[in-house]
This record gives structure tokens, sequence and C-alpha cells, in this order.
């Protein structure tokens, strides 16, 4: 088993010369679980390095999967509740007339609220260093900010304490094959720091999503999932301060 980035560099250039690789698992973690099994690696479900300090990311490079960075509430308190209030719609996956809100939001653009007469986008404003929601009324095509927001000094604070552990991202090209899904494993990076500055610029270009998701318990009563900060997998090194190590 590999136990310093080294020993990861050595074994890593051997699979890259190798080429193509069957997955060794079907769906989504197949990438992940056959790079896991060529460098000998046991799959690992805790919350502790895959090998030595370090812990290994794996993404098809044309993934459009996307993965949550941060869970954070917006303020003030109350928050989702007024949302869900304001912009909540009746949806027919629940048996009663509850409102429920699923929304995906970005910076550059805004997003349609299903049967409502409102689109919600993310604003990013430095002058009073925050993040709000923003809504149009597609009626009267009027637009203002829903007085909901983040705090950037807070924001920054959870992203600077999410990611702990050292990590290796793959980045691995895909095809179909005869029997199953192949891989070539291309390039793998070193992601020394997460860097709020980078995550605030991504999340400004529209590369970077906020799901709202606000759904409800079998008694009805709201349940809120959290409100998640998302990327596509294969931009995930994008955060970090990064080193190309293949």
């Amino acid at each position: 088993m590999i136990k310093t980035l080294k020993d990861f560099k050595r074994e890593f250039l051997k699979i890259r010369s190798e080429g193509w690789k069957e997955t060794h698992r079907k769906g989504p973690t197949g990438v992940g679980k056959t790079l896991e099994d060529l460098l000998g690696i046991p799959e690992n479900n805790k919350q502790e390095p895959d090998f030595g300090v370090y812990e290994l990311k794996s993404s098809r490079k044309d993934s459009r999967s996307m993965m949550t960075l941060i869970t954070k509430i917006p303020s003030p308190n109350g928050a989702n509740k007024r949302l869900l209030c304001s912009f909540g719609y009746i949806s027919s996956a629940y048996e009663n007339n509850k409102k429920v809100l699923h929304a995906t939001l970005y910076a550059n653009k805004f997003t349609k609220i299903a049967d409502t007469q409102y689109s919600l986008k993310i604003n990013y404003d430095n002058s009073r260093e925050r993040i709000s929601i923003h809504y149009k009324n597609e009626i009267t095509k009027e637009v203002k900010d829903t007085g909901i927001f983040w705090d950037l000094k807070i924001l920054k604070k959870e992203i600077e304490s999410k990611i702990k552990n050292k990590i290796v991202h793959v980045i691995a090209e895909r095809r179909k094959g005869r029997q199953a899904e192949e891989f070539k494993y291309e390039n793998a990076y070193l992601l020394k720091e997460v860097s709020p500055e980078k995550f605030f610029e991504l999340l400004k270009n529209g590369k970077m999503s906020v799901d709202i998701r606000i759904g409800q318990y079998p008694n009805g009563a709201p349940h809120d999932h959290g409100t998640a900060f998302r990327i596509k997998e294969s931009d995930y090194h994008l955060v970090f301060d990064t080193e190309k190590i293949v």
C-alpha cells in the first residue's frame, strides 16, 4: 500500500502509462474505486486520509455531477422560512397543499421558481461584504433584494474550516468500452489550501451554485436539507491553491 506522495507519484505514473482501465464498479463511484484498487488502497468510508496524510478524490473530466463544498443557512434568523413563504410552491411530490422550495441559484442568471411568478439569483456585494438573494417578478420585471444574505466573513471561516485533510485530486478521461465504462487517468493535483477568494470568484462567474432544499417531513412540516454551495466535481480543484504533481 502506498504511504507517501512519492509512492503515489511512482504508482500513478505506471497507471497512466498503461492507458485505459475497465471500471471495477458500475455507477458514479467507479472512477474512484478503480483508481483505489489500482493503487492498492483499501476502501475507506471513514473521515480519515486514504494514504499517509492525503485524501484521494477522483473525477471524470466531463462529469456534470455536482458536489457540496459547504452548507450554510443564510441570515437573518428565519431566512429560510421567509424564502419558503415568499417563493415556495405546492409540489405534486407531496400529498398536501403545503409549500416546498427546491431551487438552484446562480450569480450570472435568474432561476425561474416552478410555476410561480418569481425568479431568484445570487448577488455578490463586495461593498456590503455579503452575498444576497435577489428576486425578479416575471410579470412586472421588477428586481429587488430579498434581504436574505450570507456574511462574507462568516462564509470565509466556514470555507477555511471545512477542508482539513491534504487532498490529491485525480481527473480521468472516460469512454464506453465493450463491456463497461473505461477510464484513462491523466492528471493529478495536490490541493494545498482552500482559497475563499477563488471560492467567491467561482460563485460570481456562475461555476458554483447555491441549492435551496426545503422539502417536507411525512407529517407535512418543513424539512430543511441544508442550503448547499455546490460545484462540478471536475472543477473541485479550482477552489484550492493547487500544484500539478504528475
